[in-house]
């Protein structure tokens, strides 16, 4: 192979390598950074779609992220590969305090906390009674939804107006870097 390593490493070092980047949070924050703000499109664009990604990560809709952040920032008129890097705001690592703020938030709007007993999964009651079936979920679903609404909102507009802000002074500074290089270029060719 090509880009195969020399020496392979254990199983345990790979599986540490998913949890925790080798180069460090630092160092893979800094390359999540770059991808972003070289993506094509405006501040705007693109700061819609990380923002809509982000947001979306607060709703209970797990499998639907993806969609649902493609979705908004269609609406925004947001990038749709930044919406996908912004859902990266929710992961197993997060997922626990986001519905743990959602369900309070959404317990103390509705006036009653989210159901602490979870429906056992059930193929044929699925599959006999669909609709009596998934209602069971409601009481845990509803309040998150009710709760991670209002919190999305903030989100969205948390991450727009911080990446805007951060993608404009990128690009005026990578602009002005070009400017400069083409100008030292220029006396050297005459």
């Amino acid at each position: 192979m090509l880009f195969r390593r020399r020496d392979r490493l254990p199983w345990w070092k790979k599986t540490l390598g998913w949890l925790w980047p080798r180069s460090g949070l630092k160092r893979a924050g800094q390359y999540l950074w770059h991808r972003v703000a070289r993506l094509p499109g405006t501040p705007h664009s693109i700061a819609a779609g990380v923002a809509s990604g982000a947001a979306v990560s607060f709703t209970p809709f797990l499998g639907l992220h993806f969609l649902m952040g493609f979705g908004v920032a269609w609406l925004t008129r947001g990038n749709m590969l930044a919406s996908a890097i912004g859902t990266a705001i929710g992961n197993p690592w997060t997922f626990p305090f986001i519905f743990a703020l959602t369900g309070q938030l959404g317990g103390l709007i509705l006036g009653d906390s989210v159901a602490t007993v979870f429906p056992a999964w059930s193929w044929s009651g699925l599959m006999d009674n669909p609709v009596v079936y998934l209602s069971a979920f409601l009481p845990i679903i509803f309040p998150l939804l009710v709760g991670g609404l209002p919190v999305a909102i903030v989100v969205w507009l948390l991450f727009y107006f911080s990446f805007k802000g951060l993608l404009t002074g990128y690009h005026a500074a990578r602009q002005n870097r070009l400017q400069a290089k083409r100008a030292q270029k220029s006396p050297n060719e005459g």
